[in-house]
């Protein structure tokens, strides 16, 4: 086991400790880990599954059946894209295929469908880097990356 790994193990073994003792304590567990590494990695289900006395299945059964629960490091940037239906009547069908292409071969960035953001009145909705923006049009998505790939 390499030192990286070690630490990383150490570190979400103490995330769970933290929340062990509360009723239903994986679904917290499992944000805490995102929010510290921003991903959970394979090593961290064993981890995770051994402090709170669950199988390894358990574990990973629920980090699969959730979306938000990464698997792999994310992008630098993650473009999220509404397709709800009052962003649907506004174009979000097309802006997303417009994002996907334009973004196809960025390392750094990643394309993905959401359902509501609940900005309705203002669709096609949709956020980049976690900033929520309204009346989305593809401009106004290189815009707002290009602001925060400046910022970083």
């Amino acid at each position: 086991m390499s030192t990286g790994t070690t630490v990383r193990a150490s570190v979400v073994r103490g995330l769970a400790e933290r929340r062990a003792t509360e009723r239903g304590p994986l679904l917290p567990v499992l944000h805490d880990v995102v929010a510290e590494h921003g991903y959970i990695a394979d090593e961290d289900i064993p981890v995770i599954a051994d402090v709170l006395n669950l199988s390894r299945a358990d574990v990973h059964g629920v980090v699969s059946f959730y979306h938000d629960f990464r698997r792999t490091p994310p992008p630098a940037h993650v473009i999220q894209i509404c397709r709800g239906e009052a962003c649907q009547s506004v174009g979000a069908d097309a802006l997303l295929a417009e994002a996907r292409d334009r973004y196809q071969d960025a390392e750094d960035v990643e394309v993905r469908e959401v359902f509501c953001l609940g900005n309705c009145a203002l669709g096609p909705s949709g956020m980049v880097d976690g900033r929520l923006l309204g009346r989305l049009t593809a401009d106004r998505l290189d815009d707002s990356l290009t602001t925060t790939r400046r910022a970083r």
